[in-house]
């Protein structure tokens, strides 16, 4: 049988000869099951961007310092309204804890994300920012999704590149690609009320971009979008990149529907996370760098993300509170992180945010670190 042009072979053989991948290929990809063929043209490509012998991981926590939310997302178990008596804001003493606590084990950023408060302006995150950068200056500060830095720029009238400069100015290191879902409104107006949409989530990244920051961004998948929409999303991004080349990784993961409003929906399977993740290596040719969802896939598939275009497996993240509220439970010693890549025949090396290999004395430290937290942890009592 001859292939025709738009077989899953003709268009693999068309990106590993270097041409940029079509919506039209990419949907037609999505749309098949030829996972292994597909795995395997990611991975080489991954190869070809990352011929080196190691695989990354980072350590760094996740600190939501507040769940009290303006915004109504049906896919998020983790926010509270602000007249819900569960909303809270995390102390300052606490919060710093929680940044000392995570330079203990070695880690060198903190991924700071809450809800849409509505009454902070923009000083209280100066402030913030100012608390954290003068008692941890070795520490990024990983910090404020576009949601929420578009919020405030409404909250305090002020157009986004002065909130942007200021929040720089005031210690903020780098931006999470939170917040994205979809970036198509037909998918955004259904799942979300009172939160950005795709223009304006894209126009933070561009102009945070254009002052000289960068930042990651992140696809959730598996709920009401169609897969075409999902190559949408894509599209934008890839293009965003093309313009601003801000963009250092490209996370995407499966919704997670226990618990949330969106619970009737079944949850997407490894599967087709491996094939979309997959997709989006060989689609997103302008980011250097895509992270394994270990976080929502657990270890075996995280490890298995490795031989799909996967070249980082993320974060040990001591701690993680949204996805944890909708029933995903996965948690993974910083070991175990470790030898997932090592059995796979690469070295494990610890990152920064820029993707630079920390020095191996610190590595180490940080092993040591975490291997002492771990036998503390297995000695204490178990609760009756």
């Amino acid at each position: 049988m001859i292939a025709t042009t738009h077989s899953v072979d003709a268009i693999l053989h068309r990106v590993l000869d270097g041409n940029r991948l079509s919506n039209e290929d990419a949907l037609r990809l999505l749309e098949s099951n030829e996972l292994a063929k597909i795995g395997n043209a990611a991975n080489q490509i991954c190869e070809r961007k990352h011929p080196q012998r190691y695989r990354t991981y980072n350590i760094d926590r996740n600190i939501n310092y507040t769940n009290i939310c303006t915004a109504v997302c049906d896919f998020c178990a983790f926010y509270r309204s602000p007249k819900s008596d569960e909303g809270y804001v995390l102390p300052r003493e606490e919060l710093l804890e929680k940044v000392r606590e995570t330079v203990e084990l070695g880690g060198n950023q903190i991924l700071m994300q809450g809800g849409l408060h509505p009454k902070f302006t923009l000083d209280w995150y100066e402030e913030l920012l100012r608390d954290i950068r003068s008692n941890f200056p070795e520490v990024n500060i990983h910090g404020f999704s576009p949601p929420e830095l578009h919020h405030f720029s409404k909250v305090n009238k002020l157009p986004i590149r002065t909130v942007l400069e200021r929040l720089k100015e005031a210690g903020l290191g780098s931006i999470p690609g939170g917040g994205a879902e979809i970036l198509v409104d037909r998918v955004r107006s259904e799942i979300t009320r009172g939160k950005v949409m795709s223009d304006d989530w894209l126009n933070v990244m561009r102009v945070w971009h254009e002052l000289g920051g960068i930042s990651t961004v992140t696809m959730m998948f598996g709920h009401v979008e169609t897969l075409a929409e999902r190559i949408e999303h894509l599209d934008r991004v890839r293009q965003l990149q093309d313009e601003t080349n801000g963009f250092t990784a490209f996370i995407c993961w499966t919704f997670q529907p226990d618990h949330t409003q969106l619970a009737h929906i079944p949850p997407t399977g490894s599967f087709e996370y491996l094939k979309t993740q997959a997709v989006s290596r060989l689609y997103l040719d302008n980011i250097p760098n895509i992270q394994s969802s270990w976080v929502t896939q657990g270890l075996k598939i995280g490890q298995l993300a490795l031989s799909y275009g996967a070249n980082d497996m993320g974060s040990l993240m001591i701690e993680e509170n949204v996805v944890a509220e909708a029933g995903t439970v996965h948690y993974l010693t910083l070991d175990q992180i470790r030898s997932a890549i090592e059995e796979y025949g690469f070295e494990a090396r610890q990152r920064d945010v820029h993707y630079q290999l920390v020095s191996q004395d610190l590595e180490q430290r940080a092993i040591d670190a975490n291997r002492k937290n771990d036998r503390k942890k297995q000695a204490l009592p178990i609760a009756q």
